[in-house]
């Protein structure tokens, strides 16, 4: 079983989710003492801090799974089992942030593979390569 992640992707998503809460933290302890929130106020300041870091860690978590049986994509909270039988094409095109698995059947329905970014470069082509030597 073969699994890709991204890269670049990965770095930038927990290196925000870090300078985030540094920042948070930072500002919080700058603020004059004459400046009091209520409770209600902290709470939705750190709703809005949990959904910030949790669309980071969606990022962040990306993968694309492959064994004999087919692909397990997980595209942040989403995931989808697809087997091979189901596959029928994998594209990426010039210039796409990222390939997309075109699946059998009349309504052209495709899974993008949101793990393997097209700003990675050489590993995404591989990833791609290595990926295809399934469909023959």
């Amino acid at each position: 079983m073969k699994t890709y992640r991204p890269i670049g992707a990965r770095i930038v998503a927990y290196g925000v989710a870090v300078i985030t809460v540094v920042v948070s933290f930072v500002i919080g302890a700058a603020m004059p003492s004459n400046i009091v929130f209520t409770g209600g106020q902290i709470v939705t300041l750190l709703l809005i801090l949990a959904a910030v870091l949790a669309a980071l860690h969606g990022i962040g978590r990306s993968f694309v799974r492959a064994d004999e049986n087919g692909l397990d994509i997980c595209n942040g909270y989403k995931r989808h089992q697809i087997p091979w039988t189901d596959v029928r094409a994998l594209v990426m095109k010039k210039g796409a942030p990222w390939p997309t698995v075109v699946l059998n059947g009349s309504d052209e329905r495709h899974v993008i593979l949101f793990a393997i970014q097209g700003s990675d470069g050489n590993v995404a082509s591989r990833a791609v390569a290595e990926l295809a030597t399934h469909l023959s």
